[in-house]
């Protein structure tokens, strides 16, 4: 981590804003690297309050509830980077981000264990009928039954998206005893003895438990909806622990009332409260054998250790190293170190003669140019110009009169 000597700009000067009380281990990263203007804030904030928050940040961590939208980047004039304290980056426009140059991180691997532990327990506890049993008990009725109540040893897990969390929770299920059978839209390299099942009615209909671990995009919007549940097993039992919008709820009701579905376990919604303790409403409640819970799949105190200490360590290599890796927006740069001279960020638009007109423009004006780096994607470009001390002032204003100019930041 950097210390205090290797950045030029004053560290007391970058304001840092997390919000969505996220972990303490990354306030505490920031404050150890020198950083004093770090604010934590409990909740996420509106869109009109995050436009008058925001005009002096440089660094912002959210995790899920927080939406950045063009609006608010316009607004954003200091801003670098953005945090995302959480597994995905939907909540933040990455399109305006990226025209912005605005860095987006976040964290994709730290709550795998965690949902999909949680996973495998919910299938337990359905299999078994357990929430049926435990509701009884709680008002006073004894139901000792074994009938419908099975074992998940040589039960069939169908894994609808084989990624992180997908193929993890098909190396647990396959310690259980179980068969695995997953679809995903790209090829996977099955772990173990789980096996691609090509298509998903294959799966669906083959599978006792079914898991969905997809992103939400326009492609799973629905993904699991009133066409598709009837190639389910009969009896058999489906959790989302993915994202909200991808099982329509409406019809897993009618196949669950129906008796088609021997039960659920469902942890993200359409519709989510704002707030704990807000009045919340799905088509799922009051149903036999479904367990809801309030988005909690990911939520251990492992997983938030490891979140706040992935991405706050991202964004502190983005603000004092530039390095990249991991953004969704800023192409992939790592950079060695360069003695004897001053490093310098520019993002630009990625059109055809950019890296001529900076390489013109510090030749131009004699400026020895030690190290350059340069990565784009389809928006936009990132040069990394490690030039020479006693000119790096000038070179600074020079790389701001480019044409197509996005950002430019003296890192050192």
């Amino acid at each position: 981590m950097a210390t205090a000597e290797k950045t030029s700009y004053p560290k007391e000067k970058i304001r840092v804003l997390f919000l969505e009380n996220i972990s303490d281990l990354a306030v505490k990263n920031f404050r150890n690297s020198g950083y004093t203007q770090v604010e934590k804030i409990s909740k996420a904030l509106t869109e009109d309050e995050l436009v008058k928050e925001i005009k002096d940040v440089h660094i912002l961590g959210i995790r899920s509830k927080t939406q950045i939208t063009p609006r608010i980047l316009e607004a954003a004039k200091k801003l670098q980077a953005i945090g995302c304290f959480c597994i995905g980056v939907n909540q933040v426009n990455l399109k305006s981000a990226t025209e912005h140059g605005v860095s987006v991180f976040n964290a994709p691997y730290s709550n795998t264990r965690s949902v999909a532990e949680l996973v495998i327990g919910l299938a337990i506890m359905l299999i078994r009928r357990i929430p049926d049993k435990n509701k009884a008990a709680h008002e006073g009725i004894w139901m000792k039954d074994a009938k419908g109540s099975f074992e998940l040893r040589g039960k069939t897990l169908g894994i609808i998206g084989y990624g992180n969390i997908g193929s993890q929770v098909s190396v647990l299920a396959e310690a259980l005893g179980m068969k695995v059978l997953f679809y995903d839209t790209e090829t996977k390299l099955p772990l173990g003895n789980a096996a691609d099942g090509k298509t998903l009615k294959d799966v669906l209909s083959k599978s006792d438990v079914v898991t969905m671990h997809v992103p939400e995009t326009a492609q799973t919007k629905n993904l699991i909806n009133k066409s598709n549940l009837k190639y389910f097993k009969k009896g058999s039992i489906l959790i989302n622990y993915a994202r909200g919008e991808v099982v329509e709820l409406e019809a897993l009701r009618k196949y669950i009332v129906d008796g088609h579905i021997g039960g659920a376990a469902i942890d993200v919604f359409p519709w989510e409260p704002e707030k704990n303790g807000d009045r919340f409403q799905t088509p799922l409640q009051d149903l036999p054998n479904v367990i809801l819970t309030p988005h909690i799949g990911g939520s251990t105190e492992e997983a938030q250790q490891n979140i706040g200490e992935d991405v706050s360590l991202k964004l502190l290599n983005f603000l004092e190293k530039g390095n990249t890796f991991g953004s969704h927006t800023v192409p992939a740069l790592a950079l060695p170190p360069q003695e004897g001279s001053h490093r310098i960020l520019h993002i630009h638009n990625n059109v055809p003669g950019v890296l001529s007109a900076i390489n013109t423009a510090l030749s131009d004006a004699k400026i020895n140019i030690v190290g350059q780096y340069l990565k784009t994607n389809e928006e936009i470009g990132y040069v990394v110009l490690d030039v020479d001390k006693q000119l790096s002032n000038r070179a600074m204003q020079l790389l701001k009169e480019v044409k197509e100019t996005i950002k430019v930041r003296m890192l050192y």
